[in-house]
């Protein structure tokens, strides 16, 4: 993933999920490709064949909005990911990609409010799903969520995570898809290249889902857990960009009050809370 040609990689990999049926083309027969050809799409866009295949190969780098939005119409692209594939094609300069590895630190009022959430797991990660710190409650439910841990790999390539998350094909598929959102066109960045190859060579899911190219907000969502100690979990989740950082979200849990998954979410509190002290989050500094 060298980022040379991102808009060219980003269509013929969306291009390949459209069936022609789904556009209003005849399908089946010998086709040579999966999904639409380069010439239907260009068709269906309004654009020379030609054109398109510029496009594809990365010899137009200034394509107009316009021209964009009707590819993305084409490929049936929801907002997000018209919006990615735009960003894609601007001009960056060199000095606007970000650098692998950037001096980044929680603030320590913050440490001090997800420290004194004894019943709400929180911990805050950086772009590339690195844990920088976490209440105590957070490390009960998975002892991935501390700081040290990716928590996307740790999502992939731990079995245990595999147990806990009942819901872990729709997680592992959001989180591919938040992680091309969050890199952008920053594909020469040093840490992201590292962590997607080494993810792409350890794990099938994610060098597949990694070529879709689908992309998705950090958003929150709702997790299904089952946990070793306590049992089945429904917690909600809240994802909050931390300000003045570079990059830092806040990802916090809670249950439905009055629900069983508080009840239980209670009961690991108590059993994860040291004995006549109150827990403090753990917390480190990327330098």
């Amino acid at each position: 993933m060298d980022g040379s040609n991102a808009v060219g990689e980003f269509l013929r990999a969306r291009r390949a999920l459209v069936r022609p049926e789904d556009v209003g083309l005849p399908g089946g027969g010998l086709r040579r490709v999966p999904g639409l050809r380069r010439e239907e799409v260009a068709m269906l866009a309004g654009i020379s064949s030609d054109y398109y295949l510029r496009l594809e190969q990365g010899r137009d780098r200034n394509p107009s909005v316009q021209v964009l939005e009707a590819i993305a119409r084409v490929l049936r692209l929801d907002a997000d990911a018209t919006a990615h594939l735009v960003s894609l094609a601007q001009d960056r300069p060199a000095a606007a990609v970000r650098p692998g590895r950037r001096s980044q630190q929680v603030p320590p009022s913050l440490l001090q409010l997800i420290d004194g959430w004894p019943r709400n797991p929180a911990y805050v990660q950086n772009r590339y799903a690195d844990c920088l710190a976490a209440n105590a409650l957070a490390t009960a439910l998975t002892p991935n969520y501390r700081p040290g841990v990716n928590v996307l790999r740790a999502v992939f390539l731990d079995p245990a995570e595999r147990e806990l998350r009942r819901d872990w094909e729709a997680l592992t598929e959001e989180g591919v898809a938040v992680l091309r959102s969050e890199a952008g066109a920053d594909a020469a960045d040093p840490r992201l290249r590292d962590l997607v190859g080494e993810l792409s060579l350890r794990s099938e899911r994610f060098r597949t889902l990694w070529a879709r190219h689908e992309v998705r907000p950090r958003r929150g969502r709702t997790s299904h857990l089952t946990h070793p100690q306590v049992g089945d979990l429904e917690l909600h989740s809240h994802k909050l960009s931390v300000d003045g950082t570079d990059g830092l979200t806040l990802v916090v849990f809670h249950a439905e009050p009055g629900s069983r998954s508080a009840e239980l979410l209670d009961i690991l509190g108590s059993l994860s809370a040291p004995a006549g002290d109150a827990a403090a989050s753990e917390r480190v500094e990327e330098q």
